[in-house]
């Protein structure tokens, strides 16, 4: 026998076997990522939309809450007059809009029920995702975060609803709470399924030092920017004040504490409302460049490129009195400091290994 013969011989016995071939929920991976992008990119156009109904206020324009069948729009003359008299019975109609016509009421129709179409068709993926997992495709470590994330979907189209209810009856907007509390739901929504985008196949670990926890902070911290975004949008705290960078002629602004008890300028106060976003602002921009240093990381950078754009988006609506057109850009943009802060702790606490089943 030649020493190459034994050679070859020697090396079939010594050679690692083959790895295992992926499994069938692993290889449907791409997929999975594929259905929870389009989720992502459908929220981020629902929120949008919310604001542009908010904007024009369009939200009371539909009385009805129809999971089903609120999905058919009006679809003839009858119909239109049968809607249009619905919202005639509410206080907005009645205090804000006395003598509106058709036409101006299927405008503001036809806002809010895009909106809530949006919100229902959000589904589809969802069921899309749910037919993986009933053929096998879907791995166990991700069915409690897709139930997850379905829970999150129908208390989002519930608490849509509770909010508007809140405007169907001696008043003429929906309360600055609720609405705050429906959009910060819909932005948690947003950066729930780019995490799990992020995570598949990932592993990550709590946060062990300060770079991490920096991260995690500035994550919550633009949650809660977006929070009282929405009371700025709920009281239209963003009509009055209209300088900058001093607010009413100040940099601390008198009547921040006009209210009793205190807690109540927080929330309901217009001036405190407004200051209070701009101080966030100031201080998301301040760490996240201090971060940024720190870390000298890709992720870093970019959340200091969207947080500064963000801002800047922000003073130019304030200065321009909210121009429905430039106020949307700005709450998209909302949205993509949204998705840099969570791409960011995505890198900062992921592990090198895979997840393995």
């Amino acid at each position: 026998m030649t020493n190459v013969a034994f050679e070859e011989i020697s090396d079939s016995f010594s050679a690692e076997p083959p790895a295992p071939l992926p499994s069938r929920a692993e290889a449907a991976r791409p997929w999975l990522r594929f259905w929870l992008k389009v989720i992502a990119f459908m929220i981020f156009c629902m929120v949008v939309v919310g604001g542009a109904t908010r904007l024009t206020n369009s939200g009371l324009s539909i009385t009805e809450w129809q999971p089903l069948l609120g999905v058919i729009p009006p679809l003839n003359a009858s119909d239109w007059q049968a809607a249009f008299a619905k919202y005639q019975q509410s206080s907005q109609y009645k205090l804000q809009n006395l003598g509106m016509s058709l036409s101006q009421f299927q405008f503001i129709f036809w806002w809010e029920w895009a909106h809530r179409f949006l919100g229902r068709l959000i589904g589809i993926p969802f069921l899309a995702i749910l037919a993986m997992g009933l053929t096998g495709r879907l791995e166990r470590s991700q069915w409690p975060r897709t139930l997850a994330l379905f829970v999150l979907l129908g208390l989002q189209g519930a608490l849509g609803w509770y909010m508007v209810k809140s405007g169907l009856v001696d008043r003429v907007d929906v309360s600055q709470y609720r609405l705050a509390a429906h959009l910060t739901l819909a932005v948690l929504f947003f950066a729930s399924v780019l995490w799990t985008i992020f995570s598949i196949g990932k592993r990550h670990v709590f946060p062990r030092n300060l770079d991490q926890w920096a991260a995690l902070v500035i994550m919550a911290l633009v949650l809660t920017q977006v929070a009282a975004g929405g009371f700025v949008a709920g009281l239209d705290a963003g009509q009055g004040y209209n300088t900058w960078p001093l607010m009413d002629g100040a940099w601390v602004p008198d009547g921040l504490s006009a209210m009793q008890p205190l807690w109540r300028n927080i929330f309901e106060n217009a001036l405190t409302v407004q200051f209070n976003h701009r101080a966030m602002a100031y201080l998301i921009l301040i760490l996240a460049v201090w971060h940024a240093l720190r870390t000298f990381t890709l992720s870093g950078m970019l959340l200091v490129y969207a947080v500064l754009t963000q801002a800047c988006i922000g003073i130019l609506t304030l200065l321009l009195h909210v121009p429905i057109g430039v106020a949307l850009i700005h709450q998209s943009g909302a949205l993509l400091v949204v998705w840099a802060a969570v791409w960011n702790l995505h890198k900062k606490t992921k592990m090198a290994e895979p997840l393995m089943r």
